[in-house]
């Protein structure tokens, strides 16, 4: 993704909030060349970030430049390491969400998997899911975006594996995340009012009560049916129940239309498309132990919250099952639930977008800490596209994805195969300049043969 020289200047700005963790001119130089050769090349690989930068292709070694670096071999002045930079990156994401005109903050957890199926070498590879749901070798992350209706900025990132020796469990991953970031949001929440919204695989009441906790909401996409609660009977009388039973008692509370994409009627492939939703709710009683996967005696506590369906007449989809702890009691509390959560929708595609364009999965060295810091190294690059408010509809991604082989036709948008793809071809464009102009400096010219096979294909006679 090539920058514009305004965007250039804007990037330098940004990295300022770096500043504290370099400690020579060197390894700032190599610090901002690798994160604009990470934009650019669309790529985790050292010698492809390295052959995307003006000031590291022409270096002597730049890919071991960048390894290096990220190793920490040669940043014995400075403190660039995964810990130091996901920190900075979330004051710098904080400061730019408190900046925004919202009296409200919706944080957006994402447990995602870095998968290396070919990978034999790499430390401490454990066992995660591909996109066919099978297992293959790689690690997993945890990932906090905060979002604003007109800001977003990166507050937690951590990647982890189970056969880490220090490793306890994935909930522990879990809470380590909801209480990093609570305790870096204190101030901001004295004036936002804070929600997290969240798929089923953070259905676990223990994370639910930590943030109770820390005086923060939830919206939660609910996996277990077979949960114990009270719901009311058609006299306001709690009885004991499970989610399965509660929703008979939903009520309808509104109806409203959106755009998605769904397969809908006979149709043969989705598309993204108008389509009714009707949401209903009602109030439900969790019971839980304050101290659920905590060593000690808890205390038992009864919390009312609310139950939400949102079906999408028509569709191949299956209800959503929320649970919050916002009042659900008309058709604008209903809808407000609904969008929050359809907004969660909308960041995992631009969060999966970023992720993809930056090729996350690349990353190849056989040092912990190197991967570790190269994968923040990325989440830096990406907290500067949100920052731009890189989408699919920029000119530049556009471009892209039609090098890629992306034909534009309405519903049909680039995906991450063709917009790899398109990066490829910029970057060996690009590589392969620089090796031709290497050869003309130290041989005067090239080949006769492959100076007219260049000279054909420039002038369009091949």
């Amino acid at each position: 993704m090539k920058l514009e020289t305004t965007q250039e200047a804007v990037l330098v700005a940004y990295l300022g909030a770096f500043d504290g963790l370099i400690g020579d001119q060197r390894t700032r130089v190599t610090f901002r060349e690798t994160v604009k050769g990470i934009i650019s090349a669309g790529s985790l690989v050292c010698q492809r970030i390295a052959a995307s930068s003006a000031v590291l292709s022409v270096a002597k070694e730049g890919g071991q430049r960048v390894s290096r670096m990220v190793t920490g071999e040669s940043t014995k002045r400075s403190q660039i390491n995964a810990e130091t930079l996901t920190a900075a990156l979330c004051e710098r994401g904080i400061a730019h969400l408190a900046g925004a005109d919202s009296d409200e903050l919706w944080l957006i957890a994402d447990g995602s998997e870095l998968r290396k199926p070919y990978a034999r070498e790499m430390p401490v590879l454990m066992q995660v899911r591909d996109l066919d749901g099978k297992l293959v070798p790689g690690y997993r992350t945890m990932n906090v975006l905060g979002i604003t209706p007109s800001r977003r900025g990166i507050l937690y990132h951590r990647l982890f594996s189970s056969k880490e020796e220090d490793f306890l469990s994935e909930s522990l991953e879990v809470q380590r995340a909801l209480q990093t970031v609570s305790r870096a949001l204190e101030a901001l929440k004295q004036r936002r009012a804070v929600t997290w919204i969240m798929d089923s695989g953070f259905d676990d009441v223990a994370v639910w009560r930590t943030i109770w906790e820390q005086k923060e909401r939830l919206v939660c996409r609910l996996k277990h049916q077979d949960r114990l609660i009270e719901y009311q009977d058609g006299q306001g009388e709690w009885i004991e129940g499970d989610i399965q039973h509660a929703r008979q008692r939903l009520k309808l509370m509104a109806t409203a239309q959106t755009e998605m994409m769904v397969r809908r009627g006979r149709q043969k492939r989705a598309k993204r498309q108008r389509t009714p939703v009707e949401i209903r709710a009602c109030p439900i009683r969790l019971t839980y132990d304050t101290n659920v996967r905590r060593e000690g005696v808890g205390e038992t506590v009864q919390k009312v919250v609310w139950l939400v369906e949102v079906r999408l007449p028509g569709t191949q989809l299956k209800p959503w099952l929320l649970l919050t702890d916002w009042l659900v009691t008309d058709a604008d509390s209903a809808i407000r639930i609904f969008q929050m959560y359809r907004q969660r929708w909308a960041v995992e595609d631009s969060f999966r977008f970023v992720k993809d364009t930056l090729s996350w999965e690349e990353v190849q060295l056989l040092d912990l800490q190197g991967i570790r810091t190269l994968l923040a190294l990325g989440w830096v690059a990406a907290g500067f596209l949100y920052e731009l408010g890189v989408t699919l509809d920029w000119e530049e991604v556009q471009l892209l994805a039609r090098l890629g082989g992306w034909v534009p036709r309405k519903d049909n948008k680039p995906g991450k195969i063709v917009l790899t793809r398109g990066l490829r071809r910029i970057l060996d464009m690009l590589t392969t300049q620089t090796f031709l102009d290497r050869y003309r400096s130290e041989h005067g010219d090239l080949p006769p043969r492959v100076a007219s096979l260049i000279h054909a294909v420039q002038s369009g006679e091949l």
